[in-house]
């Protein structure tokens, strides 16, 4: 079997995978009452796609492994966080806007939630896939590879420090009404959103570490563009520019990329 019959049956489990963990996202959505549950599954679809990859492709051992790996650590992390950071509360304002808007029928939140969740991660997804029908990675490629890890590793950091510093943050009853401005929330204002790019910049190299994986970047690039502009970093800031404290923080802090906190005025 060649390689790109292999991609085919791979993609098409995964599409088969997500369809069946979004409709049954979509009916526990339905029975507890709110559908932000769908946060919860959106590492976990990841998870489901690493395996299938792993079982099904018959690429080099290693480099099928290593990602598996990879993104079972970051996939069950995030889970774990979303589900604890969710559990208890109402439906997500977002969901909420959406579908007031739309008049929240059925129809919107399947197309407007879970069809749209799970062609993204399907695209996002394009580098586990395709890395696990390549071969084995040579000369150049191992040095690629060796990056890839090590801004997954970074990334991965990024992620699990800041969205822990913000939730002891949180916990703090000291802290109420009060801007998260320290640990890595001094060096950017969404470390989390940094690392969950970074994360997948770092798993597209490992697959761009043998040909063709260098051709699935628009997927980690398309993941950024929604972390940064679309639904993540940008959508936050309209809400939280409008509390005490935050334009000051943005005119000290880095909006996406890491760097020491500004002790001038000028806006980042």
């Amino acid at each position: 079997m060649n390689a790109w019959a292999a991609f085919g049956i791979i993609t098409v489990a995964s599409l088969l995978f997500l369809v069946v963990l979004q409709g049954v996202t979509l009916l526990v959505g339905q029975r507890i009452g709110r559908y932000n549950v769908v946060d919860v599954i959106w590492g976990l679809g990841f998870v489901g796609i690493a395996v299938v990859a792993l079982v099904l492709g018959p690429g080099d051992g290693f480099r099928r492994w290593l990602v598996a790996v990879l993104v079972a650590i970051w996939g069950l992390r995030l889970s774990w966080h979303v589900w604890r950071k969710t559990a208890g509360k109402g439906e997500d304002p977002r969901y909420e806007e959406m579908l007031e808007k739309r008049g929240g029928g059925l129809g919107v939140v399947v197309r407007k939630v879970f069809v749209t969740q799970g062609a993204a991660q399907w695209f996002v997804s394009l580098p586990i896939q395709v890395s696990a029908v390549v071969g084995p990675t040579h000369g150049v490629g191992v040095v690629v590879l060796i990056v890839g890890v090590g801004l997954w590793v970074l990334g991965f950091t990024f992620e699990a420090v800041g969205d822990a510093q913000l939730r002891r943050f949180k916990a703090d009853p000291a802290n109420k009404g009060e801007i998260m401005d320290r640990g890595l929330w001094a060096w950017t204002r969404h470390p989390n959103y940094f690392g969950d790019s970074s994360v997948w910049w770092g798993v597209w190299l490992i697959a761009a570490s043998a040909w063709p994986g260098v051709l699935t970047i628009l997927s980690p690039a398309v993941m950024t563009y929604f972390l940064v502009y679309a639904t993540g970093a940008r959508l936050l800031e309209r809400s939280m520019s409008k509390r005490p404290g935050y334009p000051e923080y943005q005119q000290r802090t880095s909006y996406f990329l890491p760097r020491p906190p500004r002790r001038t005025s000028a806006r980042t």
